[in-house]
Formats: C-alpha cells, structure tokens, sequence
C-alpha cells in the first residue's frame, strides 16, 4: 500500500529551503516504513491508482493492530474490561473454567478435612460423627462442593456442627462464591448487553458526494436508522485523516482533521426517526478548500464518519462507524429521495438508500469559484458606484437651477414691490 510516496522527497526539500544562518541544526526524523519508501516518479500514478489502505473499515472497526505490548500488565489490572472485551469463545471458556476450577478447590479441601479426621474410616458407623454427613470420597466432596456454592440444598450431605474447621470453610466458600458469581454474571451481563449490535442497524451510504447546495459546494452522505426504536441524543462527527508535514519538517502519517458537519449551528444533533442527509460546507477553513474534481482522485485521504448516541431501550451509549476514501466521494452526484409520503404517513424507501443521481455541477474548487465570483461582482459594484455619483451630481445641478430660478422670481418681485411704490 503506497500511503506516503512522496515524504521523503518533501522532507528533502524542506530540509533544504532552511535558514543557513540559523545556529540549530535540523536532523531529519526516523519517519514510519511507508514515509521513508523512496519511490521513483514513474511509479508515483501507479502508486495513485493503488487501494488506500484503511484507517476505519466500512463496518466501523478500526484497522489498527497494537504490537510490542510490554506493559501486558495493565490488562490484568482492568481484568473486568479485558474479559469483556474478549470473544465469546473466549469468554464462555472462562466462564465455565472459573466455576469448575472453584468447585474442584473447595472440594478437594472438604476431601482433605474429612480424610484428615479420619471420617473415610468410619463409613457406616453410626457412633461416628464425620464432618459432612454422606461424604465418602472425593466426588462425593465434589458434589457437596457444588451443592453448598450455588446453594442448591439436597438435603442428602449436610456439614455437622462438631468440625469447625469445616464451618470456617463453609463460610470462606459461601463469601467467594458470591464474589465468582457476581464478577462473572455481571461480565456476562454486560458481555450481552452491550450495544455493538445495535449499531449494526446504523446504516451509511456507501459512497459520499459532493454538489452544490444554496449556491455552496458541499461534502454530504447519508445515515438512517433502521429500528422503529430510536437513538436518543443522536450526533454526528466527521474526521479527515490525511498525511501532513509540518513546517519543521515533522512527518504525521494519520493526522486528524475535524470536519464541521454543522457544530456550530446545531446540525450535528440529529433527530434521526428517518435517513439525513449530512452536510459539509466547503468554505474557508474547510480541507475540501482547494481540492477540485481533477484533483480530488489524487488525494490520499479518507473521511471517518462517528455516529454517537443512546439506545432507547437500554439507556446505553451507542457509536457507529464508517469510512469514505477517495474513490468513495463522487463530485456531481446527490442522493435520491427515500421518503414519501402515503396515506397518513411517510414511508422510507431503504432500496434508494445508497443510491446517487448526477447533478450539474462546476468542476472547479470551492476556493475558485470564490474567486472568479468576486472578480465577476467586482464591475457591477464599480457601475452601482458609478451610477449612484451621477444621480448624486445631477441632483446637485438640479438644486442649483432651482436655487437660481427662485433667486430671479425673488428679484422680480422686489422690483415690482418698489415702481409701484413710487
């Protein structure tokens, strides 16, 4: 999988355009076996056409394998969640082994005290006072074992009240017991309720789009829920993971970028009762910025989409997950409407779902089309401006004219005024 062909081309060049005259030294860093493959530029369009090795799979898990683990301590520490996160196999394995282990110890010890006493000689004897009446070997020890941890009662073996070594016992296994039985139905309590299965009918559109929505160019993919229970608190996140290197030369294989899917109106708290249609902006502080439909295969990123919210039901937090590449977001395309309206009420239509339709839309970025819809206001607001001075100076002249005309009509008059005085 070519992830990053061309970091150490880049870190060259950074490495290069350094201050001469600054007195630290920059040493290049050990970057991850894909960043420090140097491939030859003839290989860089095969590598292009390549599958991008996933972060986050489509069916939410994640794709990332922990090794060199020394600290395998931690695990026992939170053995709790180390058990319930085990598969069931696993898990069912532990469970059963967990009570036959103790099942087995204390009847081994319940054995040991009565051959210790002496009772397995005296079988039979009824002027003999054994320890636990009807024990006479070591399944029979067995038996009683099972009987006194899960409190079942036969009634047939019962423990005497001349052995107290044999009361201690009984009380030491009843207190253990209660602890086996409430650490191990409650990690398969939770082993059953957990709410991984829940999101399995949390459904992402296979592929994302991008088109114009109100004159702006935006990212968009569908979720929908499938049960007729809901998710409480339902919100959406969205993270761009894409290679990066910083300005010092630092190399990150899977930077993380949030992508604002609606954060700060609101959008991204759903009320998912049918599919939404999830919608992000293309503006300035988007990563989308500078990425037309020609560039767009080129790029090695991926966007993780996280789904969050409470089961109805249970009251339990849910998450599900899904992923889009490159080769998943289709410029010019949006989705075909699943709802309808019947007759009294609306119907879903899941087999349009995942289904896209093309639309007319520019091939140019969203920073280019900013900027040739600036450079095309840019006259109409010099012939407004225009426009609006000249209307200014003709109502100027027209004031003036005005002005004159009453000052000739005012002379006039005076004149009149003063002949017809004499």
């Amino acid at each position: 999988v070519c992830l990053f062909p061309t970091a150490a081309n880049v870190l060259e060049e950074d490495s290069m355009e350094q201050d001469v005259e600054s007195p630290v030294t920059i040493h290049q860093p050990k970057l991850p076996k894909q960043a420090r493959e140097d491939l030859p530029k003839h290989l860089s369009k095969e590598c292009a056409k390549r599958k991008i090795q996933r972060y986050v799979r489509k069916d939410g898990k994640c794709n990332v394998h922990h090794g060199n683990v020394r600290e395998t301590y931690r695990y026992l520490t939170d053995i709790f969640t180390t058990l319930v996160d085990l598969k069931w196999r696993f898990n069912l394995l532990i469970f059963v082994m967990v009570y036959t282990v103790t099942w087995l110890f204390f009847g081994m010890i319940w054995w040991l005290i009565a051959y210790m006493r002496g009772d397995m000689d005296h079988i039979g004897d009824s002027t003999w006072t054994p320890c636990v009446s009807n024990l006479n070997g070591f399944v029979s020890a067995f038996l009683f074992s099972i009987e006194t941890e899960t409190t079942i009662g036969y009634g047939y073996r019962v423990i005497t009240d001349k052995c107290p070594e044999g009361i201690i016992l009984l009380l030491v296994q009843s207190v253990l017991g209660s602890i086996v039985n409430a650490f191990m139905v409650g990690c398969m309590f939770v082993k059953i309720s957990q709410p991984k299965k829940r999101a399995e009918t949390l459904v992402f559109s296979t592929n994302a789009v991008i088109s114009m929505r109100d004159g702006k160019l935006c990212l968009m993919f569908r979720v929908g829920d499938l049960r007729n229970s809901h998710i409480v608190e339902a919100s959406i996140r969205a993270k761009l993971i894409k290679s990066k290197q910083t300005k010092e030369g630092e190399f990150i294989p899977l930077n993380q970028t949030d992508i604002n899917v609606g954060y700060y109106t609101g959008d991204d708290r759903l009320f998912l009762v049918s599919p939404l249609i999830i919608s992000h902006e293309i503006n300035q502080q988007s990563p989308f910025w500078e990425i037309s439909k020609a560039q767009l295969p080129k790029e090695e990123l991926e966007i993780v989409v996280i789904l969050e919210g409470m089961v109805e039901a249970t009251g339990m937090t849910c998450q599900a997950r899904s992923s889009y590449i490159t080769s998943e977001i289709l410029w010019g395309y949006r989705f075909t409407p699943v709802l309808t309206l019947e007759d009294g009420f609306y119907e879903v239509d899941y087999n349009s779902f995942h289904e896209t339709y093309e639309t007319n839309t520019p091939v140019y970025s969203a920073k280019e089309l900013a900027e040739m819809a600036s450079r095309a206001e840019l006259p109409l607001t010099w012939s407004v401006s225009s426009k609006l001075d000249q209307h200014a100076e003709l109502e100027t002249e027209e004031e003036e004219k005005n002005q004159e005309d009453q000052n000739e009509r005012n002379g006039d008059v005076a004149n009149l005024e003063s002949e017809s005085k004499v």
